[in-house]
């Protein structure tokens, strides 16, 4: 399933989710600029590396652009090609507002990078000694939709559904379509070999999990959390 938009209107304008859009698209074109070359390097030295994060290994000097940790955050507004930018875009467009419309905007900002930072140690921890870098938003978007979930599981989502070589759209429950969206992350991980690089589906589960528990921390009080299956 493809969303492609919600029916849940927010009650301010998105700064910040546009800011972070509009982060990730500019730093995207920044890389492509670079070459093929250095653009690789690029993702070696702003990307997260689990060993250099956790001392375990370290980056050849002229690879060192900011201190490890600081990876944590330069990470997350990186992206691997351009179908990995449009696709965690896609997700933060269509449910970042109204998370943000929970929390307000400074709150929003503390939430999506510690959501963000919390997937790249679910990443990590596991595999200390990888060397795969690891770069892109889905984690802290991941934590977005785990927030989302509990906040408005009864929203519409329009969803496209491939049937051969046709998209089939309709209106599914937000908490279905982010219930069976967790639920593949958890599949995927459990398909993927230890070790293999690709998508970090990890960083998908903690960053989701982060979300679903910070949402009680950064929504305002006048915001309610409800259980996907039931008001």
């Amino acid at each position: 399933m493809i969303p492609l938009q919600d029916d849940n209107p927010s009650t301010i304008k998105p700064l910040v989710t546009i800011a972070f859009v509009a982060a990730c698209v500019l730093v995207f074109l920044w890389q492509f600029s670079l070459g093929p070359v250095r653009g690789q390097q690029i993702i070696y030295a702003l990307g997260v590396i689990p060993a250099v994060l956790l001392g375990q290994a370290e980056l050849p000097p002229q690879l060192v652009l900011v201190p490890p940790a600081m990876t944590t955050l330069t990470s997350m507004f990186m992206h691997g090609g351009w179908m990995h930018l449009i696709g965690n875009m896609l997700y933060l467009w269509i449910f970042g507002d109204n998370v943000e419309d929970s929390m307000g905007h400074a709150r929003f900002v503390v939430f999506y990078l510690l959501c963000g930072m919390a997937a790249v140690f679910a990443q990590a921890l596991p595999e200390p000694g990888s060397t795969i870098p690891m770069v892109g938003a889905s984690g802290a978007i991941s934590g977005v939709l785990g927030a989302y979930l509990l906040l408005y599981p009864h929203a519409r989502v329009l969803v496209a559904i491939p049937l051969g070589f046709i998209l089939h759209t309709v209106r599914i429950p937000a908490g279905i379509v982010l219930v069976l969206w967790f639920g593949l992350q958890l599949l995927s991980n459990a398909m993927t070999p230890a070790g293999e690089g690709g998508v970090a589906f990890r960083a998908h589960i903690g960053g989701y999990i982060a979300g679903m528990i910070l949402i009680f921390l950064y929504k305002q009080r006048r915001f309610r959390v409800h259980t996907p299956w039931g008001r």
